[in-house]
């Protein structure tokens, strides 16, 4: 027989009930953790990253935990692969509601003009381009559920700070909050929100090349207010806000997320 407080915690854990989630870039950092607590707020997730094996690692975990997932591996870059997340969505659970369209890379790091065009090409593709053809397919599906929540993770990197070295990276991360804000004015009245996360420094693998040495790691601390890096969980809550209807007049926002790194000036 379950406690009074067992039963407390399990109802509590309800703000995605019913729900159904994509999350991008799931197999490690902020993607991971989302979909952990995607899942564990009552939504059925589909995961999506391109190594198959910490997929399903993940799918086991949340299934363990009494979720439910799927997991599709594949190259965020490919279309084909936007339009199965959704049909998998649809066709599993019955619709989609919410789209974490997180999954990035740093890109080439260095001066400017030694950066090659492919190289720039490929940042893009995989940052914002994958990130349109998401949507692309994402929010006719949510159109066919009275509405959504589109969710993007960006950077205060070429929004609230600049940065040397990564113009591709900070170019492609700001055209994401072009993407939302022009995706927000165009189906708000449909009942589709969408908003860009910006995340802080943040302890994730991605992060390592941008903290490499314990100097590095010090000096990116000493940039935020907080005087350290956020922890992946502490950045899905964030995307829990803005999946969940507690954000539901919140559109079109570039959420900071940063640890105070974009007001730190000590």
């Amino acid at each position: 027989m379950s406690s009074p407080l067992v039963k407390k915690r399990d109802t509590a854990l309800t703000k995605l009930m019913n729900k159904t989630a994509i999350v991008t870039g799931a197999s490690s950092g902020i993607g991971h953790a989302t979909a952990r607590l995607f899942a564990k707020e009552g939504a059925n997730v589909i995961v999506t990253a391109r190594r198959s094996d910490a997929l399903d690692a993940l799918v086991a975990e949340i299934e363990r935990d009494g979720g439910r997932a799927v997991a599709i591996a594949g190259d965020i870059r490919d279309e084909a692969l936007a339009q199965a997340l959704v049909e998998t969505a649809v066709g599993r659970f019955g619709g989609l509601d919410i789209a974490f369209n997180n999954a990035g890379t740093n890109g080439e790091m260095g001066p400017t003009p030694g950066l090659s065009l492919d190289r720039w090409n490929e940042t893009l593709a995989v940052n914002l381009t994958a990130a349109f053809l998401g949507a692309k397919y994402q929010i006719p599906a949510m159109l066919e559920r009275g509405g959504g929540s589109v969710i993007f993770t960006s950077t205060f990197v070429g929004y609230t700070a600049g940065m040397p070295g990564v113009a591709a990276y900070s170019a492609s991360k700001s055209g994401l909050i072009g993407l939302t804000q022009s995706l927000a004015s165009e189906f708000g009245s449909r009942g589709i929100r969408v908003n860009a996360l910006l995340p802080g420094g943040t302890d994730t693998p991605m992060a390592e090349a941008w903290v490499s040495t314990p100097e590095a790691l010090a000096f990116v601390e000493g940039m935020h207010a907080l005087k350290r890096l956020a922890r992946p969980e502490e950045i899905a809550r964030s995307a829990l806000y803005l999946a969940s209807d507690a954000s539901s007049f919140t559109t079109g926002t570039a959420l900071l997320v940063d640890g105070g790194v974009s007001i730190n000036r000590a």
